[in-house]
């Protein structure tokens, strides 16, 4: 039983939640009314023929019912698992005397349930997957089945949720050993290649062989394995085991061996000779909690201590202004001071300093959001559902350990150790990791919830990271219902950070914390809970190809899929490596390859190429030209110079524009065989930027989306813009208009995927990034060329991005 438990606790931190698990719990009288105005559309017979679109909605329309037996919870091993009537007798009756025997007849066929029978004990085994006696005999009685029909139904259904999580980490491990094979290859290959940098021969690596060095590195990693491995021992065992000492450093000469995320750095030291000798750095398993990462019993009270006192911190960082929190240069952004915060907040526990330059980012932000407490108290305690909410800031998530489980059924007192991979939506932008603590607490007497972190310094030292150093200090919100379902959120955000040099278009943007800021989250917040109140709806219908709720919903999970899939491939992972085209400093342009297996993209090597520029125009007039259909046919790079029309539309947002739409390309290869096809979706927010996602999909994946069967194998390739809000100029200084105001402006980065070569194991050709290349600077041009003739009608006058 207890092995079963782990099997099912390990397939619910693992999977990925749909949206109808996400948020459960119902929002209280939401108010829609950002969907109530909706344009008029045209049918789907605009789109393609009459005939062919006949036969599409017929083809989309019904399902045939499939009979349910007794043997849907068991899969594969009915034969050895049987729970049928004729099993019972074979159990309690002796067999015959061989001359009694009667020779062998016809195979038995097993007693099929009734869908009511499935159905009840599929419930009962959602909600108690090892019924005891009393309840397998409640069942039997009101199902009208045996006891142990009961009992071998749930046996089945318990092997067959064992089996599908076996194949499930059967596919993880094998996609990681590929990894660790690739990997294993360029650093050998790079060590092959080495050549000194002073004298132009062939490099010598300290004064031990090659097999040696491997000898090492194996050596550092399975001591690293075998201090995990007693962390975890001691925690069940109930007493301390003394891990191994420090491993002895492993001495590599001074190379780039392309392991981080440019293969082209900033600032770059001067280069030395082979004599030189750097440790080589450590590869932790991220799956895997850290050496040291789990807490122990005898801390947990102290842990617990710091929440509650990182909790009024909070609390006092929200509802207290000046002189806690203060506006620099007539600006509008709060920042804390940071000697009124040491002594109004004294953290009770002395941070361990970090060596180096690092520099500290605190911000303020408020927003009411479309959700109701106890539902976003639910997603941000669980990795996943928070994973979903902030799809374009949280990259990874992961609850390494439960240090107290709350209030059963009530989020209250829930104290989580988590890790978590922060990303902004370009490569030149490192992504963050950080371990924390989460906490949350309820104020039944002000009616607010609150969800804070706090930094795990002073319980796990030394963990290794690809990104730079970074220690989320007291952040976190303060959630308080309102009416019609809304929520009032106050958002702080306090981290430090490793001030390691960026490129410079991102230089101020990222130094100033708007990259990370409290801005960035709340926006997004606000989106997501905006898009996931339209996902739930069912009193809104949309016109055009869209014919029913169950399809309007396929749509949208389609286009959620294609967000994340664009998301998860620009930012800069530290599990691939991006490369410059040029040695020039100003330019912005990164590509990085990886082979695809999977399903939901292509098949092969997928290219991707992201671009980032900076434009003397708001964010929002960005937004409106790539959003609008008539301008944008003037973009011959993103149209091809074909005009566009949406046959279908979605709103998930109060601004007009915050929509799914279906596009249709009027080119004149349009025919009765095939139909050029856009989904794209589209978002903004007044001060937390913009974002436009599009993907060529065809009728058939349409059809597919919109009927019961699963689009998770729809291939998405999907481009996109993001728009965010830098009145600064990139070079450090502010462009200043005739009357001293700063200029508005916005960053613009653009990034698409290709499918390079439909062969996995093929070579790259350097024709493909030439001319992808070449792509992203025109659109960028063109961009550029757009809003500058139209800046007359469309600029009357220079705000701030936020107004």
């Amino acid at each position: 039983m207890y092995g079963d438990c782990q099997v099912l606790s390990s397939m619910v931190r693992g999977n990925v939640v749909s949206p109808d698990s996400l948020f459960s719990s119902s929002i209280q009288n939401p108010s829609l009314s950002f969907m109530a105005n909706m344009p008029p559309f045209h049918a789907f017979s605009s789109i393609i023929p009459k005939e062919e679109g006949m036969m599409l909605m017929g083809r989309g329309g019904g399902s045939k019912e499939e009979e349910m037996e007794s043997r849907s919870g068991s899969g594969p091993l009915d034969g050895v698992l049987s729970c049928g009537e004729d099993h019972d007798n074979e159990l309690q009756q002796p067999p015959p005397p061989p001359q009694l025997q009667q020779p062998a007849a016809r195979k038995k066929r097993y007693h099929r349930h009734t869908a009511r029978q499935i159905q009840e004990m599929e419930a009962m085994f959602k909600e108690c997957p090892h019924p005891d006696e009393k309840q397998r005999m409640k069942l039997s009685q009101e199902l009208g089945l045996k006891p142990r029909q009961v009992k071998f139904w749930f046996q089945n259904r318990r092997t067959q949720m064992k089996a599908q999580q076996d194949r499930a980490d059967n596919v993880v491990l094998r996609a990681e050993n590929e990894s660790l094979k690739n990997d294993n290859f360029r650093l050998q290959a790079a060590i092959r290649n080495v050549v000194c940098p002073s004298c132009g021969g062939p490099a010598i690596l300290g004064e031990m062989s090659f097999d040696e060095q491997q000898l090492r590195i194996e050596n550092a990693r399975l001591k690293d394995e075998l201090e995990r491995l007693s962390c975890i021992a001691s925690r069940y065992s109930g007493r301390q085991l003394q891990p191994l000492g420090p491993a002895p450093p492993v001495l590599l000469p001074s190379l780039d061996l392309d392991m981080g995320i440019y293969s082209r750095h900033f600032n770059e030291p001067p280069v030395v000779s082979c004599t030189d000798l750097i440790p080589i750095p450590q590869i932790s398993d991220e799956p895997l909690p850290f050496p040291g990462m789990l807490i122990m019993d005898q801390d947990k009270p102290l842990v617990l201590d710091l929440a509650m006192t990182a909790a009024d911190h909070l609390v006092r960082m929200c509802n207290t202004n000046e002189p806690l929190w203060i506006r620099r240069g007539g600006s509008t952004v709060e920042v804390l001071d940071l000697e009124e915060h040491a002594r109004m907040c004294p953290w009770p526990m002395d941070l361990k300093q970090q060596q180096g330059r690092f520099r500290t980012e605190t911000s303020r932000d408020s927003a009411m959001v479309i959700m109701n407490s106890i539902t976003m108290v639910d997603a941000f305690l669980d990795a996943n559902k928070w994973m979903e909410l902030f799809p374009s800031l949280v990259a990874k998530s992961r609850t390494v350990q439960v240090l107290s489980p709350g209030v059963p059924g009530h989020g209250n007192g829930c104290l989580h150790l988590m890790h978590a991979e922060l990303q902004f939506l370009s490569p030149l932008v490192p992504a963050r990791e950080a371990h924390f603590f989460r906490y949350c607490q309820q104020n039944s007497e002000e009616g607010t919830w609150i969800m804070v972190d706090f930094p795990v310094d002073g319980f796990q030292d030394g963990i290794q990271s690809p990104f730079p150093w970074y220690r989320r200090r007291t952040s976190g919100c303060v959630i308080q219902d309102m009416p019609n379902g809304y929520s009032k959120v106050i958002w702080v955000e306090h981290a430090e950070v490793e001030d390691k040099p960026v490129h410079q278009i991102f230089q101020q943007f990222v130094s100033a914390g708007e990259a990370f800021g409290a801005t960035r989250w709340v926006s997004v917040l606000q989106r997501q809970c905006e898009r996931l109140a339209s996902l739930m709806a069912r009193n809104i219908s949309d016109n055009g190809v869209i014919s029913s709720p169950e399809a309007r919903k396929n749509m949208m999970r389609l286009s959620q899929r294609m967000i994340t899939t664009f998301c998860t491939g620009v930012y800069a992972s530290g599990m691939q490596s991006w490369t410059a085209l040029s040695d020039s400093s100003d330019d912005t342009v990164r590509v990085t390859t990886k082979k695809n297996t999977a399903p939901g993209q292509p098949n092969g090597v997928i290219l991707t190429a992201v671009s980032t520029t900076w434009l003397p125009f708001s964010h929002h007039q960005v937004f409106e030209i790539l959003t609008d259909e008539q301008r944008r046919s003037q973009l011959d790079v993103l149209s091809g110079g074909n005009s566009l029309h949406e046959v279908a539309h979605i709103a998930n947002g109060s601004h007009p524009r915050n929509c799914i739409s279906l596009l249709r390309v009027n080119a004149a290869s349009n025919s009765s065989h095939g139909v050029d096809l856009l989904l794209q979706e589209s978002s903004t927010h007044p001060s937390g930027g913009s974002i436009v996602v599009y993907a060529a999909i065809d009728v058939d994946a349409v059809q597919v989306a919109m009927s019961s069967e699963d689009p998770s194998y729809i291939p998405l390739l999907p481009t996109g813009f993001v728009i965010s809000p830098a009145a600064r100029r990139p070079n450090g200084g502010t462009s200043s208009g005739s009357d001293g105001h700063a200029t508005v402006g916005c960053l613009l980065t653009v990034g698409m995927q290709v499918l390079a070569t439909a062969v996995p194991s093929a070579k790259l050709n350097l024709s493909t990034v030439t001319a992808i290349n070449n792509h992203l600077c025109n659109t960028v041009q063109q961009v550029r060329a757009a809003l500058a003739g139209g800046t007359a009608m469309a600029e009357p006058a220079a705000v701030a991005p936020d107004q």
